[in-house]
């Protein structure tokens, strides 16, 4: 108990400089945070359009990106025959373009497709889509920045269609999305199949035994399920290595500023110091108390970057724009594993100023001015 006041007094009397090394881990820890949480919850979204009512995802093997798969019409209808699958939904992805919009996800669906057969119709018959090739059924956030309602037409891309219906979905994308007939698709993005095709299975104990049928009948098509996909799909992997280094290299910038600031410390009580190994305090003792102090400031910075992070992530979910794309979920994983980082760069910033406070020798540093 002794020890500890005696760091929290030694933190006290430098308050400035204690709370400047509290605020850069708190930002660091909120930054990374934040970065982290948008961009897994992004992936979970993406991953949520894929796994609609299925369990595996069957695209081209060795493709960079989805929107370059080309799982092929005949691939499709055969697939859809074998006994153990209960129903394959084709989907082509693209991206399309209308007036002050430069960049809106596309669908290609088939009526029976979970995504409109799920869907909450706002406006319109699910009935009628895809009873003529130039009907499209808009996300109802689409709707709004389009200005478009049922009956409207609007151009899209190259062309203009006619708008049926509107539907609003959980998912983000979607929501934002245009949904065109399958067939509709197909010309627009001069493609003769769809993007991918998602396979709900009669039972899913026979999914190992669906890809390896895949495998063999159709060597350039790869089936994966949904949890297969999302842990080794390429831009996933770029998405979450992108977060944890942005997030990393924030929580080193306040490990930095946590070092600095011991640093200064221990320059400033070179005497105190002295006095303290005079009076018996042995190297160990001197330097427990310098990474307590670091240590209570890393708890600190990290409890206020937490409460900071989840703060904003609420924030930028209030702001109409972004609501349906920001997911606020905050998984205790990404909780633990941001608080152990903090607090190993905290202590971490400790490092040197430890060393150097045990190698002072009483006698001289007496004599320090």
């Amino acid at each position: 108990m002794i020890f500890l006041r005696l760091i929290l007094t030694n933190l006290q009397r430098h308050r400035i400089r204690t709370f400047i090394s509290i605020a850069g881990i708190a930002f660091s820890v909120a930054a990374m945070l934040t970065v982290v949480t948008i961009l897994q919850g992004a992936i979970g979204m993406f991953s949520g359009i894929l796994s609609s009512d299925s369990e595996i995802i069957v695209f081209e093997r060795n493709v960079s990106d989805l929107f370059f798969s080309n799982v092929p019409a005949d691939t499709a209808a055969t697939i859809a025959q074998w006994p153990i699958v209960a129903h394959a939904d084709p989907v082509l992805f693209g991206i399309v373009s209308s007036a002050d919009h430069p960049i809106i996800t596309c669908f290609g669906v088939t009526s029976d497709d979970a995504r409109i057969r799920k869907a909450t119709w706002i406006a319109g018959d699910r009935g009628a889509f895809g009873a003529h090739r130039d009907d499209i059924v808009l996300g109802a956030r689409a709707a709004d920045f389009l200005g478009a309602k049922v009956g409207d037409t609007v151009p899209v891309g190259h062309g203009v269609f006619h708008v049926i219906g509107v539907l609003r979905t959980t998912n983000g994308f979607e929501d934002g999305g245009v949904f065109m007939p399958l067939a509709s698709a197909k010309d627009f993005f001069h493609k003769d199949g769809s993007s991918v095709l998602t396979i709900k299975l009669r039972s899913r104990t026979d999914a190992d035994a669906f890809k390896a049928q895949v495998k063999q009948q159709f060597p350039s098509q790869i089936a994966l399920e949904d949890a297969e996909f999302s842990r080794s799909y390429s831009q996933f992997k770029i998405l979450k290595a992108t977060a944890w280094a942005v997030g990393g290299c924030g929580l080193l910038l306040g490990g930095l500023g946590v070092a600095n600031t011991m640093i200064m410390s221990v320059f400033t009580r070179i005497r105190e110091i002295a006095i303290l190994r005079v009076n018996g305090f042995s190297h160990a003792q001197i330097a427990t108390m310098i990474f307590g102090e670091s240590a209570v400031v890393a708890c600190i910075g990290a409890v206020s970057g937490l409460a900071i992070g989840s703060a904003a992530l609420y924030a930028l979910k209030l702001i109409p724009a972004l609501d349906g794309y920001v997911d606020v979920s905050l998984r205790p994983a990404v909780l633990l594993i941001v608080l152990a980082l903090a607090l190993v760069t905290g202590i971490a910033g400790a490092l040197y100023p430890a060393l150097y406070a045990m190698r002072i020798r009483a006698v001289e540093a007496l004599r320090f001015e």
